[in-house]
């Protein structure tokens, strides 16, 4: 320990700050190697919380002992990537949680329930249904938040009367604006869990003020009808596309086609009421016979006493003219065959279809074996043309048009990333790559050791020797001559001595201050006698 002090000290300062910023560059060089050693990945929990609900979140990891990250104002909780799937479990219920202040049926598990009131007890029934009304709300795609409002009136008693329930849905998106089916959906969801509550009696409005419920329910109105002929329109693109992209990717292969269908649809309600006659065709409805028969004329019968006498004289009443009528009537009631149509033309039929397709080339091996990109053959566009519109229902009558270009793809889509991981001895892909970083992090150590820091340290301790070298060089006889004073104990006066070619005069006290620093140094008078040595020998 002496001696590396005393060497330290007949350094010169240009030395001594080589080998302080040696050290540095060692400690700093160790402390990075630790730290990306020991550093941890971690992996996004949950994002887009509110504040109130990270709080919670970040108590329960505390609670747990994880470390944890927070970004983006603390509305994203980041963890180790270890730890994500873990945490996700424990922390389900605050993640379903209500934003903010809203509670749901949880509201009961620490409620009192000897000292509640009835009117505390409806009061927090209704919280609950409006908090879970919301979770289940906020689990609807592109919606970041939600707030439910629920009125459920008290039927009073004695009172015919019942007022209905309604509801209130302030929701806010996470981007854009929500499609009108999705808000038919949360109307009908919010009907469905509240008794005696409407469709038309729930009203939803966004973020910004818009009222999206307009009456959703009727089917006359314009609105809805405007609705739901455009989901009926995009519905049928998408299945006549899917029909033809599904037919073409069994030919050319998966992710080598692509379809866009356009359809002009006709959504004209059309009622037609028509009565056709057809006089040719006649049926006998009703048939009346009538049958008359009558007696006219005079008859002179006389006046006796007979007459009015019982059982008197029979007088002949067939005397005079008589006249006798026979009259038969008959009528005959004919029904004309008629026809009455009511005709209602469904609406959404199809004026004019449009359809697009592109298809990519093939790909082929040359004499080099590399993959070499070929159009496909008229004859084969043909083909394809026609497998086309037969998918989609050709008609040429009503103006649809189909066409079919062979286009290179820029990218063909893989399914490597939904293909498992591959092992490799038992490690993963990213294990490798993580223990090749070690490996090469610990061969850069290692040779920045032997070729950087061990030539430098030996460079810095290693005693300079050229200037004793020069100072002690010289012939035989002037070596000899040296060493005898170096030998010699005696302390003289500083008399000037003579030596043999040596220019000028040495003084004693010198050469014994050489002595000194000689036995101080006994290695360095070695090395220069070692260097002596091999001076002779070449």
């Amino acid at each position: 320990m002496n001696n590396i002090l005393q060497t330290l000290k007949n350094m010169s300062p240009g030395r001594l700050a080589s080998i302080a910023a040696i050290i540095i560059f060692l400690i700093s060089f160790f402390i990075y190697i630790g730290v990306q050693m020991n550093s941890t990945e971690y992996a996004v929990l949950y994002t887009d919380l509110e504040l109130e609900d990270a709080k919670q979140i970040v108590s329960r990891l505390e609670a747990a002992n994880v470390k944890y990250k927070l970004t983006k104002n603390g509305t994203e909780v980041m963890v180790p990537t270890d730890e994500v799937n873990r945490m996700r479990v424990d922390t389900a219920e605050l993640a379903m949680a209500s934003k903010g202040s809203n509670v749901g049926y949880e509201v009961f598990d620490n409620a009192d329930t000897l000292g509640s009131t009835n009117f505390v007890q409806n009061i927090n029934l209704i919280r609950a249904l409006e908090g879970e009304l919301a979770r289940t709300i906020r689990s609807v795609d592109n919606i970041k938040s939600a707030r439910v409002h629920l009125v459920l009136p008290k039927r009073e008693m004695f009172s015919r009367e019942e007022q209905l329930p309604t509801a209130s849905v302030v929701i806010k998106t996470r981007d854009g604006t929500l499609g009108m089916k999705s808000v038919q959906s949360i109307q009908q969801l919010v009907a469905a869990a509240v008794p005696k509550l409407d469709v038309k009696n729930v009203s939803i409005v966004d973020s910004a003020g818009n009222l999206l419920t307009n009456d959703l329910n009727d089917p006359e109105n314009p609105t809805v009808k405007n609705v739901n002929n455009e989901l009926m329109r995009l519905e049928q693109e998408r299945k006549l596309a899917a029909r033809v992209q599904d037919l073409l990717e069994k030919t050319v292969g998966t992710g080598r086609a692509k379809a866009q269908v356009n359809i002009e649809m006709d959504f004209d309600e059309v009622v037609t009421n028509e009565e056709i006659y057809d006089p040719d065709s006649q049926v006998i409805r009703s048939q009346a016979t009538l049958t008359e028969q009558g007696t006219s004329g005079q008859n002179n019968q006389p006046v006796t006493v007979a007459q009015n006498i019982p059982n008197g004289d029979v007088v002949n009443t067939n005397s005079g003219q008589y006249n006798q009528n026979s009259k038969v009537e008959e009528t005959i009631n004919y029904e004309i065959s008629k026809v009455i149509r009511n005709k209602i033309k469904n609406t959404g039929t199809i004026k004019r279809l449009t359809t697009a397709v592109v298809v990519d080339g093939v790909y082929e091996k040359n004499a080099e074996g590399k993959e070499v990109y070929r159009p496909r053959t008229e004859l084969e566009m043909e083909k394809i043309t026609a497998l086309v519109k037969s998918a989609v229902g050709f008609d040429a009558n009503r103006g649809d048009t189909v066409d079919v270009e062979n286009m290179r793809f820029t990218g063909i889509a893989s399914d490597a990333d939904d293909a498992p991981q591959i092992l490799y001895m038992g490690f993963t892909k990213d294990e490798l790559l993580r223990i090749a970083e070690g490996l090469g992090v610990a061969i850069v150590a290692i040779l920045v050791i032997l070729l950087v820091v061990r030539p430098l340290i030996n460079n810095v301790f290693e005693p300079a020797t050229g200037g004793n070298e020069k100072l002690l060089s010289g012939s035989e006889e002037e070596n000899l001559l040296l060493s005898n004073f170096l030998n010699d104990d005696d302390e003289g006066t500083d008399e000037l001595i003579n030596l043999n070619k040596v220019d000028g005069r040495v003084k004693v006290s010198s050469l014994k201050k050489l002595n000194n620093v000689v036995e101080k140094n006994p290695e360095a008078a070695v090395n220069v006698i070692r260097s002596w040595l091999y001076n002779n020998d070449n």
